[in-house]
């Protein structure tokens, strides 16, 4: 089974992947860390990737699609998080997939309201030292701003502060507005609703794939 998490920043696609593919046994593939393996690990395509990240530009689609090639598993059993971003990403990947013999069978869009990811990503702290994530409101440190795990300040990311969210959210809709028909125009797009409880849209989740 392959499948597509569309959704916002801050809509829980990363949290919901990782725990449904370590329990259905899939492989979880997120484009920004493949990117970051591969640069990390200097490939020639992550050397390459590095160049456009560098300058600050868009790594180009079939860049992105070869870097999947090489970490896609022979049998399939994916869940592609937060990829495909745009139609043309969308037909590179049926390609791709087509010419192993599969398909993508069922894209999930997390629908979270804007105010609801505002406030999700807003109120996250992050520790500087240790990496522990915080949230002002629903998982607030126990001394203010203070990581309880090794006592450093905590911070709050620059893609994190409201006006940044908006424009990320703003963005969002532009590239994946016109994937969301694509998707349904296949009739494999389910909507979820992700602004509840986390357990809650897991047994959701795990509903509407079948799991």
């Amino acid at each position: 089974m392959n499948l597509v998490f569309l959704g916002p920043p801050g809509a829980g696609k990363g949290t919901q992947a990782k725990r449904l593919s370590q329990e259905l046994g899939l492989k979880h593939i997120s484009t920004g860390d493949i990117l970051r393996e591969a640069v990390k690990n200097q490939t020639p395509l992550g050397k390459k990737a590095k160049e456009y990240m560098d300058r600050g530009e868009l790594v180009p689609d079939d860049l992105i699609i070869a870097l999947i090639e090489e970490v896609m598993p022979p049998e399939g059993g994916v869940i592609f998080d937060g990829f495909p971003r745009t139609i043309a990403q969308a037909k590179a990947l049926d390609e791709m997939l087509s010419r192993k013999g599969m398909k993508v069978d069922k894209v999930i869009l997390f629908d979270v309201p804007d105010e609801v990811v505002v406030e999700r990503l807003s109120g996250r702290r992050v520790c500087p030292s240790c990496g522990a994530v915080y949230h002002v409101k629903f998982n607030p440190p126990k001394s203010d701003e203070i990581c309880d795990k090794c006592g450093t300040k905590l911070i709050q990311r620059e893609d994190d502060k409201e006006k940044v969210v908006r424009n990320r959210l703003e963005v969002y809709r532009k590239q994946t507005a016109p994937l969301i028909e694509y998707y349904e125009d296949k009739g494999i797009l389910i909507r979820l609703d992700a602004s509840k409880d986390i357990e809650e849209v897991y047994r959701e989740l795990k509903r509407v794939v079948g799991a």
